[in-house]
């Protein structure tokens, strides 16, 4: 077997039909293998997908496992010498599973790739192209020339010598050699979903490098689920569970220090924007409490990522996944 695929359902099983329908349309010159791994078996609609591609090899979760403990099982039983790690909600638009087969057969110093990702109506969609990059993106500072190059120097950019080297890999496409697996033990098993991708990224260049190839491309269409990012504001920027796996993540990856000053930042930011946001409240119709949604939000998501503290600081073991009632996003959005 040359590829097999691992696909995490839930709820999904329209997507994933019409995701399956691509890989056969699309790929040639390998052998391969689809593995679903179903997170909600009772309501996954795994009949409907069956039906149409019955030769698929279904696995039914115990629970919702999230993300990578579910991808971990899928490739736990799989048969390539390559796994591909692929969303749902992707469709591929040529044989860029043939294309990434070939490349890691021709360079042996690249433990896993991925593809770039496009929006359904072909344009590109951005993603985060180093660790450092996306650190940045946790401080919530006022921009400026004088904040964004006082954070740049404290987290500068990467500089490979292959161009097509990068620090990690988006989970939605991740094309991994077997041993990648059977070395780092796949994803680990404390996070629920989000930032999963990124640590097993930073094992993962320990072996070898990642790479994106330029001609490499899919689609990814970014279903809709509970746990996305919502937008709600700038300064509530990622959704409550990815607040808490980007946390833990940094906390696996640079230590105590660079947690804590995560914490401390977020804490020490938390009157800034009540007072900025009342600054410009008086200025637009006097009234310096007429508009303060976000600013409560921002607190209410703060108090959720100090529930998980001590559980982070200590990387207590267990699943972090926020409670129905821990999720700001979806509270805020139906109230």
């Amino acid at each position: 077997m040359d590829v097999s695929i691992v696909i995490i359902n839930y709820r999904t099983p329209q997507l994933i039909i019409n995701c399956l329908n691509s890989i056969y349309k699309y790929t040639s010159g390998v052998t391969i293998e689809v593995i679903v791994v179903d997170n909600d078996p009772k309501n996954g609609g795994s009949a409907q997908v069956r039906e149409a591609y019955p030769d698929v090899q279904w696995i039914d979760m115990e629970f919702n496992a999230g993300f990578g403990i579910a991808n971990n099982r899928g490739m736990s039983v799989a048969k390539g010498k390559y796994f591909l790690l692929l969303n749902a909600d992707t469709l591929v638009t040529d044989n860029v599973i043939g294309r990434c087969f070939e490349r890691m057969n021709e360079r042996q110093d690249i433990m896993a790739c991925g593809a770039l990702q496009y929006y359904a109506d072909g344009t590109p969609m951005p993603f985060y192209k180093s660790f450092n990059e996306f650190r940045k993106t946790f401080f919530i500072l006022p921009p400026s020339g004088l904040v964004d190059k006082a954070i740049s120097k404290l987290y500068p950019e990467p500089n490979y010598a292959d161009p097509d080297q990068y620090d990690w890999l988006v989970g939605a496409f991740i094309f991994v050699r077997k041993e990648g697996f059977e070395q780092t033990g796949g994803f680990s098993s404390d996070f629920f979903m989000y930032g999963e991708d990124v640590e097993w990224s930073g094992r993962l260049g320990k072996l070898g490098k990642l790479c994106y190839f330029q001609d490499c491309t899919f689609v990814h269409l970014e279903n809709d689920n509970p746990f996305r990012r919502t937008n709600i504001s700038w300064i509530n920027r990622f959704s409550t569970q990815m607040q808490v796996s980007n946390f833990l993540w940094i906390r696996k990856q640079y230590g105590i220090f660079q947690y804590l000053l995560l914490i401390l930042h977020y804490l020490v930011m938390t009157p800034v924007v009540f007072v900025w946001k009342m600054f410009l409240n008086l200025k637009k119709d006097g009234n310096p409490l007429s508009e303060l949604r976000t600013q409560y939000i921002y607190v209410r998501k703060t108090r959720v990522l100090l529930k998980y503290f001590w559980k982070t600081l200590f990387l207590k073991k267990g699943l972090f996944k926020i409670r129905p009632d821990e999720n700001i996003d979806l509270l805020t959005a139906s109230a």
